[in-house]
């Protein structure tokens, strides 16, 4: 009979919790090393976005029913990049009384949020000014569109590097 083989259990627990504990601590840093990013979808926290997701898909469409937004920026490039808009009501004419609030985000992070300064609005076209972007690669452009009473979300995905493709 082997007498050792009894003095191995109480070795192997010990190490094996001295393993977990290690693998909490590590698990730790890591997550305090790299914060969970809220998310700015719709220009508000996603606990109100998912709050109100009824009343924003019905404002979408009662928006939709009475004006069209065109997105008239040719191409995102890292200089220079102007955004702008188009706000017409469904027989063409141009709106001149709309609000646009837009934001130029990155998917992963909020550190490089670009809010964007209006123009004066001229024959229904809405241009904010030229921005530098700070990083190349993936870029949200996130406007609230209001006119009257009626509200709508429009977003969009960009990328400097093929600047001239789009998702909506």
């Amino acid at each position: 009979m082997n007498k050792d083989a009894g003095r191995k259990w109480p070795i192997i627990i010990a190490l094996s919790m001295v393993g977990i504990v290690a693998a909490c601590v590590v698990t730790i840093k890591v997550a305090l090393n790299n914060p969970v990013q809220m998310s700015d979808y719709g220009l508000q926290g996603y606990h109100d976005y998912d709050a109100n997701v009824n009343k924003i898909i019905e404002a979408k469409i009662a928006f939709d029913r009475k004006y069209d937004i065109a997105f008239l920026t040719p191409k995102i490039d890292e200089k220079g990049t102007v955004i702008a808009y188009r706000v017409s009501d469904k027989s063409g004419k141009p709106v001149e009384n709309a609000t646009i609030e837009a934001v130029l985000t990155r998917p992963d992070t909020r550190e490089f949020d670009i809010t964007l300064s209006p123009e004066a609005p001229k024959d229904g076209n809405y241009t904010f000014k030229a921005v530098d972007l700070p990083k190349p690669g993936r870029w949200d452009i996130l406007a609230k569109v209001s006119v009257g009473g009626d509200t709508r979300y429009y977003n969009l995905k960009a990328d400097t590097r093929n600047p001239s493709t789009f998702e909506f």
